[in-house]
């Protein structure tokens, strides 16, 4: 199912080519995910594996697992990075792929190859501002990513964003950042783009191998100095049916919706309440998408303050102190069981809830994808990571990070440059976690306009701050840094540039009417609507209280900001304490009246690829003694096409179920970091030239 209408992204129409799928002819768009265009026929089954004929679905969405792979054209291949083409035949990889019969002698080229003097792996908004800092200060830079447009996860990202104006775009939407970097950086002569294009090894001589699997052929660069910018990737969760389709990742998720336009569920639930799990509700609301609610088994929200309020507001539930018992489902997701749990996180079965749903969304934190720094350090070359890669935060303060990294690579490289202290100070602000929460109170002005600023806690933000035609918003200076809450005082004109530009929609405006009893009030909205003057919404307060009902006015939307301005008229006591309008009914968020137990713990698959479980590898571990996770290769654990990426960051959690001391568990070694490359690709069988 297609996306056709959306509040803040174009729909663009594309050329539809046909495919087929299980010798079903399909429609799909040409160069989009084959993935995808399985996802928007509604297909979530990809494959069948050996263990128990258990069905397959897509769970990364960027090439870092090996869930979503299908045969096409007779091949087995990754479908959540394969592009699709007029003609293609895609099925169902049933078991083991069949090699194909070709003994044919064909011709080989070498390699081409290219140097820099800075490879730069990955152009997400680390990757791109370290490569233009470089190219500033003279350098030369192949900047290499895996995808066709530069921004990395920015791509996905349709909201607008909080940190600074001045250093990384604040109140800017991701989209439309990636769109900024990825023009600054094409317009530097000295930076070298390579797009869809995949850096496979980094060798001790200073060369790095790079896949283009759009022109099927091997390249090689050389360089002086390399920085890795490689992002992160998602983390799994345990839980019994974690492995069936319609379980996966949130950037998966935003992959979908956001970038492809793909209408990928209908009732989702998210696990995890930082800030990836509020915003991909979020963007789910948008999407047409329900949400049931969002689980975290923390007792409190680790995302901003902000996000979490918003989304109540339009109807979603947070579930705090609550865990997942299991996702129950006949080769597909259909229901979900949660629990709430005890001081020791053990699931209290009295409080359990079934939801129906269709997908559960896995937000519970990031592993950085550094292992090309380690390469680095190995082959004794000058190499530094940025980004998630280094270190996960927001990506505002990957930006300011990424400059610094690009001056400290030239610093390396022999350069006679500095590092401004300032920028140091910046990044360590950009990243830091949500401060105090403040209380406030509000006594509305007899005559005027005024903004209600419903931002509470202290984080990184200044948005509001820098629009105000009159400059009556100001931090109130308790740290002397953009962590600092802003207040209103001064004049306001009614403009609306505060609300328009508030990425967590928390500051509204508010006057007293000319009747009695009654006020005017401005609330942002970023939903499609078919509000018109008279129309009745439902008020909501600042965490999502039901405050009654209020009538529209008028409706103004911002083109620039793609945001809503809707006058309402409000009872006069409410116009300090309602914040937004409800988007989502409250029937969506009812449980079902049975809650369904039919999963045991022990059926959580750890890996995935070779659908090893957690009752396997606890007895496994009993049996034979196990402290050193290498020994655990013998049962198939991480031995499967992901190479070890999703699995290994559980392991140790199973092994001190099975009675193992922390402290006595010895790390996995990793396998060669790869991505699948085809032998012709290998050969320039095309001949390896432009």
């Amino acid at each position: 199912m297609r996306i056709t209408k959306h509040p803040v992204l174009d729909v663009q129409e594309g050329k539809q080519v046909s495919f087929s799928f299980d010798g079903r002819t399909l429609v799909g768009k040409e160069g989009e995910m084959v993935s995808s265009a399985l996802f928007a026929n509604g297909i979530r089954t990809f494959s069948i594996h050996t263990v128990g004929d258990a069905p397959q679905g897509l769970f990364c969405a960027n090439g870092q697992c090996a869930q979503c792979t299908v045969i096409i054209d007779g091949l087995p291949v990754k479908s959540c990075i394969t592009p699709l083409r007029e003609g293609m035949d895609v099925r169902t990889l049933v078991h083991h792929p069949e090699l194909p019969a070709d003994d044919a002698l064909r011709s080989s080229h070498p390699p081409e190859e290219l140097s820099c003097q800075v490879l730069i792996v990955g152009a997400g908004p680390s990757g791109i501002t370290s490569a233009i800092e470089l190219a500033d200060l003279g350098f030369s830079v192949i900047l290499v990513d895996d995808k066709d447009h530069l921004g990395g996860k920015l791509v996905l990202q349709t909201h607008k964003f909080f940190g600074s104006m001045a250093d990384c775009y604040a109140g800017t939407r991701g989209t439309e950042i990636a769109t900024i970097l990825e023009t600054e950086a094409r317009n530097r002569e000295n930076i070298t783009i390579m797009t869809s294009s995949t850096v496979v090894g980094i060798y001790a001589d200073g060369k790095a191998g790079i896949y283009q699997d759009r022109l099927e052929k091997y390249v090689h660069v050389s360089f002086e100095g390399l920085i890795v910018a490689t992002g992160a990737r998602e983390r799994s969760l345990l839980f019994p049916g974690n492995d069936l389709p319609g379980v996966f990742g949130a950037g998966a998720f935003q992959t979908l919706v956001n970038r492809d336009l793909v209408k990928s569920s209908e009732r989702v639930l998210i696990v995890g309440c930082g800030n990836v799990g509020l915003i991909g509700a979020y963007h789910a609301l948008q999407a047409g998408i329900d949400v049931v609610g969002l689980i975290d088994i923390a007792p409190a929200v680790t995302g901003y303050k902000v996000h979490a309020d918003k989304i109540q507001r339009m109807g979603v539930p947070i579930y705090l102190n609550h865990t997942l018992v299991g996702v129950q489902g006949d080769g597909k997701v259909e229901k979900a069981t949660i629990a709430q749990v005890d001081e020791s996180w053990n699931p209290l079965v009295e409080t359990a809830k079934t939801f129906a749903v269709d997908t559960v969304l896995i937000a519970v934190g990031l592993s950085s994808a550094d292992e090309f720094y380690a390469s680095g350090i190995e082959g004794g070359f000058p190499v530094l990571k940025t980004g998630d890669a280094n270190e996960i935060a927001e990506a505002s303060s990957a930006m300011m990070g990424g400059r610094i990294i690009g001056r400290e690579m030239a610093k390396l490289l022999g350069s006679d440059v500095t590092i401004p202290a300032e920028w140091a100070e910046k990044a360590e602000i950009l990243k830091s976690h949500p401060g105090e929460v403040f209380s406030r109170s509000y006594k509305l002005q007899e005559k005027g306009w005024e903004p209600m600023i419903h931002c509470y806690q202290e984080i990184p933000c200044n948005p509001c701050t820098t629009v105000c035609p009159h400059d009556s918003i100001h931090l109130n200076d308790r740290t002397g840094t953009i962590m600092d809450i802003p207040e209103f005082s001064g004049k306001c004109v009614g403009c609306g540039l505060c609300v328009l530009i508030c990425p967590g929609l928390a500051i509204t405006l508010a006057r007293k009417s000319k009747e009695e009893g009654l006020a005017e009030l401005v609330v942002p909205h970023e939903f499609d609507h078919d509000y018109e003057p008279g129309t009745k919404v439902r008020l909501r307060g600042v965490e999502g209280a039901d405050l009654g009902e209020g009538t529209v006015k008028a409706v103004r939307h911002n083109k620039k900001h793609r945001t809503s301005l809707i006058t309402l008229e409000v009872p006069l006591e409410l116009a300090t304490s309602a914040v937004g309008i409800l988007v989502q009914q409250e029937e969506v968020i009812q449980p079902l009246k049975e809650t369904d137990f039919s999963y045991m713990p022990d059926n959580a698959v750890v890996c995935r690829c070779e659908r090893v479980t957690v009752g396997e590898i606890k007895e496994f571990v009993r049996e034979n003694d196990v402290t050193d996770i290498n020994q655990l290769k013998l049962s198939r654990l991480a031995m499967g096409a992901c190479g070890g990426k999703t699995c290994l960051d559980l392991v140790p959690r199973v092994l001190m179920q099975a009675g193992v001391d922390r402290g006595n568990i010895h790390p996995a070694t990793h396998r060669p970091l790869t991505v699948e490359v085809p032998m012709k690709a290998l050969a320039n069988q095309g001949g390896g030239q432009k």
